[in-house]
C-alpha cells in the first residue's frame, strides 16, 4: 500500500487522485465510480467529492491501494 501525504485536514476524492498522480484530471474519476472500481475504507464509493481524511484507504481495482496520511 502506497502512502500519499496531504498538507490539509481533508481532501476530496477527485482532488486526491489527481494530487497522487493516479489520474490526470479529477473528471476521470466519474467513469471509474460508475463502474464500481473505487473503494474507500472497504466500501464502494459513488461520490467523486467524498471527503478523505488521514487514515482513509482508497483502493482502485487493477490500479492500487493508497493510504491518506497527514504531511508532518
Amino acid at each position: 500500500m502506497e502512502k500519499i501525504s496531504i498538507n490539509t485536514e481533508k481532501i476530496q476524492l477527485d482532488q486526491f487522485l489527481k494530487w497522487a498522480g493516479i489520474l490526470e484530471s479529477g473528471g476521470q474519476v466519474r467513469p471509474m465510480l460508475d463502474e464500481g472500481l473505487i473503494f474507500v475504507n472497504g466500501v464502494k464509493e459513488t461520490a467523486k467529492r467524498k471527503q478523505l481524511h488521514p487514515g482513509d484507504v482508497v483502493k482502485i481495482i487493477d490500479i492500487g491501494e493508497y493510504e491518506v496520511v497527514r504531511e508532518d
